[in-house]
This record gives structure tokens, sequence and C-alpha cells, in this order.
């Protein structure tokens, strides 16, 4: 039979296996993935090349496509709204590291078995299940200089209310802090997911050596939670280069474009002004920073583990 393989004698027997059970290693393992890959080459592979033939072309989403070549990526490089939102994203990247400092040291201090301390958990916990759109609002209204609250608290120590969304200078800064407020709460969920997990063993062992304090948290503790702290820089990364919603929500990009990012500036050029192709042209950049600063990230990890 052409599917079975030579005799293989066992106690003097002779014993045929099939393709399936000469190759059941790998294909197990392959019939689970499959579906799973077929669905990422769908959804996300297809779409990513689509965007990319798109940036190659003038189009308004309705008509014909009019293939241009890199005449997007060129105007691209020379239009002034696109550093800005360049300039923003770096912003956004660089504050945005101070979630999973802080969503750290809320998972230390609620790790602990005092009375009431779930209710705690709760309150920390709850800016992470609401909406962004709600948080957005919430911010806008905390910020507003007439009768938002950090207007009365400056307006209380003798200071001048300031228009945080109205003023170039702040504006960015005021969307970052609505932003971070569920971001760290998020990143504060991983690691209490990873301080219930560590191994008891190795923390007697760091206290019979004397570990303590400081010197527990850095040789002990931040070790065993290198997992959870992968996953919360990886998606604080991601969460800041994609950063639409509040965005979208408080400013809608401005005042005069000065709090755009690049995901706001695709979707207003793609959406409002019909340039489906220079709108796919600052996709694609924007997958380009995004997928260069995450396989760097990836590499140090490794190097490290190694």
């Amino acid at each position: 039979m052409a599917d079975l393989t030579a005799a293989q004698p066992t106690l003097g027997l002779t014993v045929h296996l099939s393709f399936v059970e000469r190759n059941q290693k790998w294909m197990a393992p392959a019939v689970f993935l499959a579906p799973a890959l077929f669905m990422f080459l769908v959804f996300v592979v297809n779409p990513i090349i689509q965007s990319i033939a798109v940036s190659l072309t003038e189009w308004d989403g309705l008509g014909p496509k009019e293939f241009i070549g890199l005449d997007n990526y060129r105007e691209l490089f020379d239009d002034p709204v696109f550093y800005t939102a360049i300039r923003n994203n770096i912003i956004w990247l660089v504050l945005f590291m101070l979630a999973p400092a802080a969503g750290l040291a809320i998972a230390l201090f609620l790790n602990q078995k005092v009375l009431g301390i779930r209710l705690v958990k709760s309150l920390f916990f709850f800016p992470f299940v609401i909406s962004s759109v709600v948080v957005g609002l919430v911010f806008a209204w905390f910020y507003d200089p007439n009768f938002g609250i950090l207007g009365r608290v400056l307006e209380g120590i003798g200071l001048e209310a300031i228009p945080v969304l109205s003023d170039e200078n702040w504006v960015t800064y005021g969307i970052i802090v609505a932003a971070l407020w569920p971001q760290v709460a998020y990143t504060m969920i991983l690691y209490l997911t990873g301080l219930n997990n560590l191994n008891p063993e190795v923390i007697e062992a760091g206290r019979i050596d004397g570990a303590k304090g400081w010197s527990m948290l850095w040789n002990v503790i931040l070790p065993q939670l290198r997992p959870a702290t992968f996953i919360a820089v990886v998606v604080t990364v991601i969460g800041a280069l994609r950063s639409f919603d509040l965005v979208a929500v408080m400013t809608a990009g401005g005042p005069f474009s000065s709090s755009t990012v690049l995901a706001y500036y695709m979707f207003e050029q793609s959406i409002f002004n019909f340039r489906m192709g220079y709108g796919a042209a600052i996709a694609t950049v924007l997958f380009v920073i995004m997928g260069v600063y995450i396989a760097f990230f990836l590499w140090r990890m490794l190097r490290e583990e190694h």
C-alpha cells in the first residue's frame, strides 16, 4: 500500500504505520493552529498588503484608483502636519512608559491581605472597564477653564485657570494624562496576575540570603515578573503609537492640528478629505515605525534571555 511504511518487526509481528501516525507530532499542532493562521492571514496580513498597495494610488474611496507610485510619500515628507503628528506620537511614547512603572507600584501596594483591599482593587480597576469615549468626556469636563475641577483647584491656590485643550502647548500633555488613567489600570492588572504567580520558594530563599526591600524587589520579584513586564511594555507601546480615540473625542486634532497623531491624521485625510491613498501612506509609515520598535524590543528581550 502506498500510504504504509515498511514493515517494522515487533515481537515477531509486522506493524505498519500510516502517514498520520508517522507525522502526528507536527500534524496535531498544525491542525489546531490552521484556523488561527488562516484568520491572521485574511484579517491582518491581507489588509496590510492592501493598504500598502492603496498608498501607491490616488483614490477618493469611490472612483477608480490612479497609480501614482511614491508621490503620496513624497508629499507626506513635505507635510508639516505629518511632522507634528510624529512629534506628538514620540511624546505619547515617552510619557506612556510611565504606565508600566505606575502599574507595578499600584500592584505592589494592592498585593496584600488587609481588610477592604478588594474594594480598593475595584476602584483602581474601574478606569480600564469604562469606554475611552467616557474617559475623554470626563477629562474634557475636568480641564474646562470655566467650571472644571482643575480650574477651580488652580484658582483656589491663587493661580489662573489653564485652558488645557485649547492651548497648543498643553493640549497633547492633557490628552496623554487622560489616556494614562486606563492604561495604568491595565498594566496594574497584568502585574497583579504576575504577583499572584510568584514562586514562594524563590522569595523565601531570597529572605534567607538577606534580601529585603529594594534588594528583594530588584533581584527576586522583578526577574519573575519579566513576562508581565514584556506584555505591559509591548501593549503600552502599541497603545501610544495607535492613539486615536481620545484625540478624536477631546480635540479632533486641534487646536490647529497641534494635538494630532498619526492614527488620527490618517483618519482625517482618508474620511474627511477623501484621500484614501494619502491616508494609506500615513498608515504604512505608522506600521513601519511600530514594527521596527517592537522588533527591536523583542530582539533585546531575546538577547537578555540568552
